[in-house]
């Protein structure tokens, strides 16, 4: 039999037969097949190749957790006075103004593509290349094609009307058609119904950032959650969401954490919340911007806070308008957020930089607008701990699928579904860690609350204008409010608020309304990069954007 040549893609992510540090940089290049019988390790490690494009797509420079943060009403880049103009593209994120030619759009297509580029080709090699027995091969292919719905479930919430792309091998020349966003869903749908039977239900390190069974069921809930959305208005799945959830929950294999910080300390990969993570090491992921909130947010003065080995930017903070809908008592607000005066390691006072800089440095919780800030406004990113002598990039791994949305995820379904008091037991559930001593019953709250509209205070608030739009009118705006106090800073917020309606409904900080009245909730979809238009004359653009049929 004539040898095959297999190449096998490692980029620098990880091995997964191992725990995150104890990552292993080995090459897989150039093996024989007819001589080769793989291993769990290479087997691991062709897998991880597919993997990659998650944690670039999320988390380096202009990714999804820019798109889903920056867009929505909780987070901001402002300009400073060290800069952040960068050419209007953070202003023009806030303002729902961006372009067909923005880069962030732009990187969220590309890396999702780049991820299912890589998942056809290693599908291709397992059918036709690699020497497995049924069993193996059925358990590889199931994996690879969940991970590659997992790419589809980006962009179908980011840009709805994608092409599908399912084959390796394809011509010369080749230019995909574009599929409608229900397509879309449909296609993802299958894919996962059809294989999470053959996943592993493992949860031991070797399938530590692997979909196993259960990470599978989470991203089926998601689909189902965000059904009536991503069907484009066709059905809602409420119940098929619960059922997914109930999956994960009724495995015993994951419980909540007794705090919530837990779940974001640097050495985090044996947190038992966990379900599925982007698996960060400074030392075996060394792009720039892999996982660089703690550069991305704090003043450069921070540096001596954390014994840094590179000064922070000063750029991401926290629009004030969600930090007042904290209870005070929330531990959430303290453990999360870096506010208030700041000191360097050793305790002393640090100093501001660019104006008054014989006064102290003190986060405070306001912000001029988007266009103008001074260099202390703004409650900064504190979530995930910032080890002292971090690089330019966070040892911590990054949780995308965690228990606690699990039981979110199934509250907000039972609640739509018609059983609030089912609801309110889960969300109370959550809410219990967040709550202590004599402030301990804050943590219950009921069904007809979660009825509610929101304390999110809405309307255009900064120095250019204030108006006033309140949140009461929120249906179910109390849910969403759990979801936005318990999943800040985790690349989601601009999708929940979608689901509610309050998108392109509201406006927040320097953001006015797309649409009060809710008929053109066009800005709900990126556009469709025009780089890729270019590229490929079959697709079309989404509606209203330039070149939209």
């Amino acid at each position: 039999m004539k040898a095959k040549i297999i190449s096998f893609i490692l980029l620098n992510y990880m091995l997964f037969s191992v725990a995150c540090t104890d990552l292993e940089s080995r090459s897989y290049h150039s093996i024989v097949a007819d001589d080769f019988v793989p291993g769990e390790e290479a087997i691991a490690a062709l897998l991880g190749s597919a993997y990659t494009s998650w944690r670039t797509l999320t988390l380096d420079w202009n990714g999804t957790v820019r798109a889903q943060e920056l867009s929505a009403d909780q987070d901001v880049v402002p300009v400073r006075p060290n800069g952040w103009d960068d050419g209007g593209i953070y202003m023009r994120i806030h303002q729902h103004t961006w372009t067909t030619e923005d880069d962030i759009p732009l990187q969220c297509w590309n890396r999702a593509y780049e991820g299912i580029t890589a998942c056809n080709l290693v599908l291709y090699q397992v059918e036709n290349e690699l020497p497995l027995d049924d069993e193996a091969k059925r358990a590889m292919l199931a994996e690879l094609k969940v991970l590659r719905a997992s790419y589809y479930y980006v962009l179908v919430d980011l840009f709805g009307n994608v092409p599908l792309v399912t084959q390796f091998d394809v011509p010369d020349g080749y230019l995909p058609d574009q599929n409608t966003r229900k397509e879309v869903y449909d296609f993802i749908i299958e894919e996962l119904t059809e294989n999470i039977p053959y996943l592993s239900e493992s949860v031991s390190k070797q399938y530590y950032g692997r979909f196993n069974k259960w990470a599978g069921y989470t991203l089926l809930a998601k689909m189902y959650l965000n059904a009536e959305i991503f069907s484009n208005g066709n059905n809602t799945e409420w119940q098929k969401c619960i059922d997914a959830c109930d999956e994960v929950i009724n495995s015993h294999m994951y419980d909540l954490e007794n705090e919530q910080r837990t779940v974001f300390l640097t050495d985090n990969e044996n947190s038992k919340e966990i379900i599925f993570a982007l698996a960060i090491d400074r030392i075996y992921t060394t792009n720039w911007n892999t996982f660089d909130f703690h550069m991305y947010s704090l003043h450069p003065a921070n540096q001596q806070t954390y014994q840094l080995t590179e000064q922070p930017w000063n750029g991401a903070c926290v629009i004030p308008q969600f930090i007042d809908t904290f209870d005070p008592d929330d531990i959430r607000l303290q453990t999360n957020f870096i506010q208030g005066p700041q000191y360097s390691y050793e305790g002393e006072p640090l100093y501001r930089n660019w104006s008054n800089s014989d006064q102290p440095l003190i986060y405070v919780n306001e912000v001029e607008s988007v266009f103008n800030s001074d260099e202390a406004h703004g409650f900064r990113w504190g979530k995930f701990e910032y080890a002292l002598g971090s690089s330019n990039i966070l040892d911590n791994d990054f949780p995308v699928f965690r228990y606690a949305d699990v039981l979110l995820m199934k509250a907000e379904a039972m609640l739509r579904n018609g059983d609030p008091d089912g609801a309110a037991i889960l969300v109370t559930q959550v809410r219990q860690r967040n709550f202590s001593g004599d402030k301990a019953s804050k943590a219950t709250v009921t069904g007809a609350q979660l009825q509610e509209g929101s304390v999110y205070d809405y309307g255009r608030r900064d120095a250019i204008s204030t108006t006033y739009e309140g949140g009461s009118d929120i249906m179910y705006g109390r849910m969403l409010d759990e979801l936005g106090w318990e999943f800040t800073q985790e690349g989601r917020r601009r999708q929940d608020m979608i689901r509610f309606g309050v998108y392109t409904t509201k406006s927040f900080f320097s953001h006015d309304a797309d649409d009060p009245s809710g008929n053109d909730r066009s800005r709900a979809l990126y556009p469709i990069p025009q780089a890729q238009r270019m590229t490929n004359p079959k697709l079309a653009q989404n509606p209203g954007y330039s070149g939209a049929n």
